[in-house]
């Protein structure tokens, strides 16, 4: 889907390209990517590094194009990684702006209604690229919120739990923390390598480097923060789920033992020798009280050893 916006106190659609104009291209097919190519001139290894899902974030400058890749939040519908990282790609050259992603992410909708709400405009390429880069590290902050949800959800089925489900939920949770980490570190010595930029580092606006740079390291150190809880809690829940399990092997062994009593005095009853009660005529219910006797005398015993 390919888009061309333009910033005039916020950001409005245009028809066709113009110069200055930002086109913002998502999920590219054939022909985005043929007009990129062929009438914008972008550089085709570009295009090809962006498409790579595991594009490291970075920056590159070559014939007067910048290519910037930083990795974005995105959330999945694969059920075995709810949330992962993409990379958006940036290229630009005079008047020419293009940002590229291989998936449609709910970052870029929600920039755009921002600064259309806040009325701001865009500078240049560089106020752009950082702007882009703040609203990012917003977006990992409220994925992780999301993700706090998830797992305060698979804490309150642990606690009851014998199975390896829930923690099979917390283990990808996880991982998808590991993606936000690995992704957090490589945009914050990405926003690093742009400030030192000699050309244009007087032209930046140092009130949203400053903010760029305190919401990414809030970003970076909130994953940490909720990584370490998730790696002590999957320890401890990891016993418990094994707690709970011997709990119960232990009731059903005790429950074996109780009913094991009666089958044995029937079986020593039942055979066919003689026996004290082998003509009476309440021999049944002699027999039948002996078992209650021994069965309750164990269970009492069971329960005073709180072993039932």
């Amino acid at each position: 889907m390919r888009s061309f916006i333009k910033s005039s106190n916020g950001f409005y659609n245009c028809d066709y390209w113009e110069p200055n104009c930002w086109v913002n291209i998502e999920c590219p097919t054939v022909s985005d990517k043929e007009y990129l190519i062929n009438d914008l001139k972008v550089p085709e290894s570009y295009f090809n590094d962006i498409e790579d899902v595991d594009e490291r974030p970075r920056i590159e400058f070559e014939n007067g194009w910048f290519l910037i890749i930083m990795r974005v939040p995105f959330k999945s519908e694969d059920y075995s990684l709810p949330f992962s990282t993409v990379p958006l790609g940036l290229i630009f050259k005079g008047d020419i702006f293009v940002s590229i992603c291989f998936y449609q992410t709910e970052m870029i909708p929600d920039f755009i209604n921002y600064v259309n709400r806040k009325g701001t405009n865009v500078r240049n390429h560089f106020d752009l690229v950082l702007k882009l880069l703040l609203s990012s590290s917003v977006w990992f902050l409220k994925y992780l919120k999301q993700i706090n949800l998830r797992i305060k959800l698979a804490e309150n089925q642990l606690e009851k739990s014998i199975k390896n489900e829930e923690l099979q939920a917390l283990l990808k949770i996880e991982k998808c923390m590991v993606y936000f980490i690995t992704s957090l570190k490589g945009n914050d010595i990405l926003i690093y390598k742009i400030k030192n930029i000699k050309e244009h580092r007087d032209t930046y606006d140092t009130e949203l480097v400053e903010d760029v740079e305190i919401e990414l390291r809030q970003a970076l150190e909130t994953t940490n923060i909720y990584s370490n809880i998730l790696s002590g809690m999957m320890d401890a829940y990891a016993s418990v789920i094994s707690n709970n399990l011997n709990v119960m092997m232990k009731q059903l062994t005790s429950v074996s033992i109780v009913l094991m009593i009666p089958t044995l005095v029937a079986s020593l009853y039942g055979m066919n020798v003689p026996n004290s009660f082998g003509n009476n005529e309440w021999g049944f219910w002699i027999v039948l009280l002996i078992s209650f006797l021994f069965a309750a005398t164990v269970i009492l015993l069971f329960r005073f050893k709180k072993w039932f």
